[in-house]
C-alpha cells in the first residue's frame, strides 16, 4: 500500500478535511493540509517574524554590516579577474548588455536594482516567465552554466557595498512575489537559498499551467518560513555557516523534493477521485444469501 511521503515544509495548519468528489477541474489545485499539518504555511506567526518582532540582534546590528563590508572588500581584489572573464563571455556569446537589472523589494519594502550577469537572451519586447524553470526561459550559451553555479549572482556584491544587501539573509523578492517588506538586509545567499538552490530542475517537472499555482502556494510559503527562522536564530556563527556551505555547494534538495513529491501526490489523488462516479439514487444492490453467494430470490427478499 502506497502511502503518502512525510514532507518537512511549510503548509498551513488547519482542521483537517478532504473535500468531497468532484468532477471540477479546480479540484487538482486543492491541496490536502494533512500531509504538512506539522509545519505551518503563512500565518500571523510568519508575519510577526517578517515585521520584526522576532529578530535575532545579529540580523539587525552594525556588527552584521561591519562583517559585510571587511568580507566583501577583502575578497573583491581577488574576483576581479573572474568577474572581466564572466562579463567577456557574456559580451561575446550574445548581443546585450553584460549585466541583468531588476527591481526588488527590499528591507522596509524599499526597493532597489539588484545586479546580476544576463544568463537570457536579451530581448526588450519579450516578457519573461516570473517563475523561472530550467526550460521556460531563453537563455544563453553560457546562462545554464552561470545558473547552476550561482556565479550570475556575484555582482550583488556591489550590491551588499551599496548598503542594498547582506551576504547572508533572506533572498529579496519581485514586488509581485513579496508579501511584506524585509526588516532586515536581503542576502546574497541564505537558509532558504540552499534549500532552494535546485529549484529550476524541479520547477521543471511541474506542468505548465500549475506552475505559478504550485510556486505561490507551495514554494513562497516554505521560504518564506525558513526566512522567518533565519531572521529569529541568525548569529555570526550561523552566517559563517551558510556561507561555508553556499561556497562549497553543500546543497539539500531534500526539502524542495518533499514537498513536490507531495503535491505530486494530491494531484494523482485529485486526478483518481475526479473520475469516480457518483451511486446512482435510489439504486439498492439485492441482498446475497450467505450460503448460496449469489442475488436472493424474491421470495427469500421476502423472508428477510
Amino acid at each position: 500500500m502506497k502511502t503518502k511521503p512525510n514532507v518537512s515544509g511549510s503548509y498551513q495548519e488547519a482542521t483537517p478535511h478532504r473535500p468531497a468528489p468532484s468532477s471540477d477541474s479546480s479540484r487538482g489545485d486543492t491541496l490536502n493540509l494533512e500531509l504538512l499539518a506539522d509545519k505551518p504555511r503563512f500565518n500571523s506567526h510568519l508575519s510577526a517574524f517578517l515585521l520584526g518582532k522576532h529578530l535575532s540582534p545579529w540580523s539587525r546590528s552594525r556588527a552584521k554590516r561591519s562583517f559585510d563590508c571587511v568580507c566583501v572588500l577583502s575578497v573583491l581584489p581577488l574576483l576581479i579577474p573572474m568577474l572581466l572573464a564572466i562579463g567577456l563571455a557574456v559580451l561575446s556569446t550574445s548581443s546585450g548588455p553584460v549585466l541583468f537589472l531588476q527591481r526588488r523589494m527590499g528591507r522596509h519594502g524599499r526597493n532597489f536594482t539588484i545586479l546580476k550577469f544576463r544568463t537570457m537572451i536579451h530581448d526588450a519586447d519579450r516578457a519573461h516567465h516570473p517563475v523561472t524553470t530550467s526550460r521556460n526561459q531563453l537563455f544563453t550559451p553560457i546562462g545554464p552554466f552561470l545558473r547552476r553555479w550561482k556565479l550570475d549572482e556575484l555582482p550583488q556584491l556591489l550590491n551588499v557595498l551599496a548598503g542594498h544587501m547582506s551576504l547572508v539573509g533572506p533572498r529579496p523578492k519581485l514586488p509581485i512575489h513579496a508579501i511584506s517588506g524585509l526588516p532586515c538586509r536581503a542576502g546574497i545567499t541564505g537558509a532558504a537559498t540552499l534549500a532552494f538552490a535546485r529549484e529550476e530542475e524541479t520547477l521543471d517537472r511541474v506542468p505548465g499551467h500549475r506552475l505559478e499555482f504550485f510556486y505561490h502556494s507551495v514554494v513562497l510559503p516554505a521560504k518564506h518560513r525558513l526566512d522567518a527562522k533565519y531572521m529569529a536564530q541568525a548569529t555570526f556563527l550561523s552566517d559563517l555557516r551558510i556561507l561555508f556551505e553556499s561556497v562549497f555547494r553543500r546543497w539539500d534538495n531534500s526539502t524542495l523534493e518533499d514537498l513536490y513529491d507531495a503535491w505530486a501526490f494530491e494531484q494523482r489523488e485529485a486526478r483518481v477521485l475526479s473520475i469516480v462516479p457518483d451511486p446512482v439514487p435510489g439504486f439498492v444492490h439485492a441482498p446475497l444469501v450467505a450460503h448460496l453467494e449469489r442475488p436472493a430470490s424474491s421470495g427469500q427478499i421476502q423472508a428477510i
